[in-house]
């Protein structure tokens, strides 16, 4: 998974390079695949990538989690 979003990832800030750099005519079209591949492919796959083993229910704000705040913060 790691390999497959850093291709993405270096496909994407090429493209964004690659028409910031040059003086062709499409580059828009160039720095605007790159964004559209960093945030539609890059971006979720990351996203799954990091919360697929995690618990939601430790990262809800209730009253219990509120309580385990409280008890390990200095304040």
């Amino acid at each position: 998974m790691k390999k497959i979003i850093l291709i993405f990832f270096t496909i994407s800030l090429s493209l964004i390079l690659f028409g910031l750099l040059t003086e062709s005519e499409n580059f828009q079209k160039y720095i605007g695949s790159g964004v559209l591949i960093l945030f539609f492919v890059v971006f979720p796959l990351f996203s799954y990538h990091r919360w697929k083993d995690k618990k939601m229910e430790d990262y809800y704000l209730n009253s219990e989690n509120l309580k385990k705040f409280r008890e390990n913060s200095d304040l």
